[in-house]
């Protein structure tokens, strides 16, 4: 398996990590009953680390779409090569560094981590045309 295909189902791993630390801070936040029930009605918004953690799973979605699309493309068509693979591992890297830095409230840093992962992308994009 290619680097790409690593950082791909790594990028999948961090997903759903992300999913539970955002789960664990709605209960917490919300409580047991609330994340139990059809929440008809919504919760109160999450503050703190929780609201961060939610925050930064959703950006994580908003991305990994167009990640996942151009890592299988690149590989479909046989495109592979230094520029995919940086920016596949400056994107799997990059998002997971963004966690900690957004959990903590980090406002600039945040920001230019997440440009790096948008460069990685850009790279595969690269790549792939």
């Amino acid at each position: 398996m290619g680097i790409e295909l690593q950082m791909l189902v790594w990028s999948v791993v961090l997903g759903l990590v992300q999913v539970a630390l955002a789960a664990t801070g709605s209960i917490v936040q919300r409580s047991p009953a609330w994340a139990a029930s059809a929440r008809d009605q919504p919760g109160a918004p999450l503050t703190g680390v929780a609201g961060r953690l939610d925050r930064a799973r959703g950006n994580f979605l908003e991305t990994f779409a167009l990640f996942a699309a151009l890592v299988l493309v690149v590989v479909a068509t046989g495109r592979q090569d230094a520029t995919s693979a940086l920016g596949a591992q400056l994107y799997f890297w990059a998002r997971l560094a963004y966690v900690p830095v957004y959990a903590a409230g980090i406002p600039y840093l945040r920001t230019l981590v997440w440009a790096v992962s948008i460069a990685g992308i850009v790279m595969l994009l690269l790549a792939a045309l």
